[in-house]
């Protein structure tokens, strides 16, 4: 099967190119969609140098999926985040998962490019709330059937937080299944605001969406728009 790796970008000039090649590289049944929203640095030429497709559009992470779900071509969709790294043989890991029924969306695990220990007790908590809980959430790569996601409506149109409304959707739908095996995702987020603050946003944004405040307050509150 075809499996397209849909990845949203702005100014990710640093980080594509590794991105895209160690997918491209990594398996022969894959085409990676790179959803620009407006980059003012070399992300676009970067992203086609290392032999992604390139979509542009304006600015919003639940727009830039969706249309780069429209402009895939595979039976399996993966969407992952332009400062992530597959692990070796995701493809097959993939397949497998979507091979069964019961699974409505699939998800790795999470590990962070950092040595901290703060870091890596974070990542564990992630990964024992995905799997526990089924509530993967976008850094740790989400994979699904094309006609799943189109059954599901896509990402809902959300500033923020249109994972995490996703994968509630799609619990209705059948199982979140969290692999054994880990991306790797920059802990950039964490260094730059630190752990504490960034722990408590998360937990912040949880309970905002929970309680229905208004989505530009989320937003603000996460800090889009700002490259951390």
């Amino acid at each position: 099967m075809l499996l397209s790796v849909i990845i949203p970008t702005i100014n990710e000039e640093q980080k594509i190119s590794a991105t895209v090649g160690s997918i491209v590289n990594g398996a022969e049944k894959v085409e990676v969609v790179v959803v620009d929203g407006g980059s003012c640095d070399k992300t676009v030429a970067a992203a086609k140098e290392a032999g992604a497709k390139v979509v542009q559009t304006e600015a919003g992470r639940a727009r830039q999926l969706n249309l780069g779900a429209d402009n895939a071509k595979g039976e399996i969709l993966l969407f992952l985040h332009a400062d992530t790294q597959l692990p070796h043989g995701f493809y097959d890991l993939v397949c497998q998962a979507m091979a069964r029924d019961d699974i409505a969306v699939g998800a790795f695990g999470l590990a962070l490019d950092s040595t901290q220990k703060k870091l890596a007790l974070i990542a564990w908590a992630a990964n024992l709330r995905s799997r526990i809980l089924g509530l993967a959430y976008g850094d740790q790569g989400l994979f699904m059937r094309a006609a799943v996601f189109k059954e599901l409506g896509g990402y809902p149109d959300l500033l923020v937080m249109e994972d995490f409304a996703f994968i509630r959707k799609a619990k209705n739908r059948g199982r979140i299944l969290t692999l054994n095996a880990s991306v790797i995702t920059s802990a950039r987020r964490w260094r730059h605001l630190g752990v504490i603050r960034t722990t408590c946003i998360n937990q912040l944004m949880v309970l905002g969406f929970l309680l229905g405040l208004p989505d530009k307050f989320l937003a603000k509150l996460y800090g889009v728009g700002k490259q951390t």
